[in-house]
């Protein structure tokens, strides 16, 4: 939490407390928590700046002289054994460890007397900030949580940013760092990946087939692996996160090698002479096997993902849970709805070129009879 407005800690405080009070009252988060405190016991020395003018003694030689002490300062260095050492200096813990022990420092002034630290300041007992961070270079805030149980990390995310604009006064703004940082810049990756998926399915079936409308049918047995996906990892309560979208961009090749099985078969039965709605059907029940031999070789290689443990295992439940369940759901319901998307786009696509869905053989005997002489001899 950023504060813009250049307030006091204390206001930063206060602007924290109620961002964690808000968020803690949403289910989407856990864990909520904040490094940043105002109210640390803090020890203030007050100096006398007239009293040390009266003194002869220059304010600057009044820190360093603390910075000596209770701190560490740099004086000189020097070269012995072939390295450079530094010399620094700085009192013993002994004489540094207790408040009392500011009565035991004296500052030489500029005529030569040493004086007593205890003349020309007060000490005193404060509240105040124990560290005052800074991000983006504004005073900051650093407030950490986590996702609550049956919740995913853009939930979570999308949440703190709710009540961050619900109850942030004016002049406070929020920014992320860490994995939020990175999870909310490449929150688009994964659909642009998808997206970018399936026009490369597209291109080279379309390349494949020399036709633009075919490999919209082998497409649409992508949506029948989403569904399958989402209702398995539904099923098991795991979360839409970024390995179950990488399962996803999986499945855009896997459901449309078992579409293009038939499409490519039905495709050859049209091309000699058989209807399309024959072709259609008989590509089915010949590739049907084949599509179901590879699946589940493929679903059963997936298992031990779905199932693993130790670590890592998060991540390859998502994929394997996902994957699974596409690869079921275009096995089982796709292969019975590709052949009908192809008889539906391909009767479009003959409608549209104004023919009849009939193979080219009957185009070679249109031909054949165009060019036969008629007989207008009449004779037998």
């Amino acid at each position: 939490l950023e504060d813009g407005g250049g307030a006091s800690p204390a206001a930063l405080q206060d602007a924290v407390t109620k961002f964690l009070t808000a968020s803690r009252q949403r289910p989407e988060l856990a864990g909520m928590s904040t490094t940043f405190s105002a109210t640390e016991q803090q020890l203030y020395l007050d100096v006398d700046r007239n009293r040390a003018e009266l003194l002869n003694i220059p304010v600057q030689d009044v820190y360093s002289t603390l910075q000596a002490y209770f701190g560490s300062l740099y004086i000189s260095q020097f070269t012995e054994f072939g390295r450079i050492w530094q010399v620094i200096i700085q009192a013993e813990p002994g004489f540094r460890d207790d408040p009392e022990d500011f009565a035991n420092i004296f500052i030489r002034s500029q005529t030569g007397e040493m004086v007593p630290l205890s003349a020309i300041a007060t000490r005193r007992y404060v509240a105040g900030p124990n560290v005052l961070p800074r991000f983006n270079a504004f005073p900051a805030a650093k407030v950490t949580g986590a996702a609550a149980p049956g919740f995913s990390s853009g939930q979570a995310i999308a949440a703190m940013e709710e009540v961050a604009d619900e109850v942030l006064p004016d002049g406070y703004s929020y920014a992320w760092s860490g994995q939020a940082f990175q999870e909310k810049l490449a929150g688009g990756t994964s659909t642009l990946a998808f997206i970018f998926g399936i026009i490369m399915v597209f291109l080279i079936l379309a390349a494949q087939y020399e036709k633009w409308t075919l490999p919209l049918g082998v497409l649409m047995a992508v949506p029948f692996a989403i569904l399958g996906a989402l209702t398995f990892t539904w099923a098991r309560g795991l979360e839409n996160d970024v390995y179950f979208q990488v399962g996803l961009v999986t499945l855009i090749g896997l459901s449309a090698k078992n579409a293009i099985l038939i499409t490519e078969f039905a495709v050859e039965n049209y091309r000699n002479g058989m209807p399309v709605e024959e072709a259609a059907a008989e590509a089915a029940r010949v590739r049907f096997r084949p599509i179901v031999m590879t699946s589940l070789a493929f679903i059963l290689g997936c298992v031990p993902m779905a199932r693993a443990t130790g670590a890592g295992a998060n991540s390859l439940h998502a994929i394997g849970t996902g994957v699974i369940g596409g690869m079921l759901a275009s096995t089982i319901i796709a292969s019975f709805f590709v052949p009908m998307f192809f008889v539906i786009i391909e009767s479009l696509s003959e409608r549209r070129a104004g023919k009849k869905s009939i193979g080219p053989d009957a185009d070679g005997a249109e031909a054949r009879t165009a060019a036969a002489p008629a007989d207008t001899s009449g004779g037998h």
